[in-house]
């Protein structure tokens, strides 16, 4: 199948996240293009679930995702560390607690 829609321009791109299963966080498997969302998750159940991995799929325009710059990492972070109550190291997490 081609990656490009009539008179030539190409299908957006589409990043893809799965969840294994439930009460895990949706990871980052891969991206793909498609001409609309539901192709995309469609194409993604086909391509990163084929041996049935995955519970629930996120299909997120590429275009639509804004990163942080990594040379400004020291900058961006610095205020949240020096706010250590945030940090879990003063919390006893119970044996039961399968995933957090």
């Amino acid at each position: 199948m081609s990656n490009t829609m009539e008179e030539g321009r190409e299908w957006p791109l589409y990043e893809v996240f799965v969840r294994a299963r439930g009460g895990l966080d949706h990871k980052h498997v891969g991206s793909l293009h498609a001409s609309d969302a539901r192709m995309a998750i469609d194409h993604a159940r086909d391509l990163y679930t084929r041996r049935q991995e995955g519970v629930s799929i996120w299909v997120v325009p590429s275009k639509e995702i804004t990163a942080s710059d990594p040379a400004e990492t020291d900058s961006l972070f610095e205020p949240a560390r020096d706010k250590i109550y945030r940090h879990p190291t003063f919390y006893e997490i119970p044996d039961e607690v399968k995933t957090l």
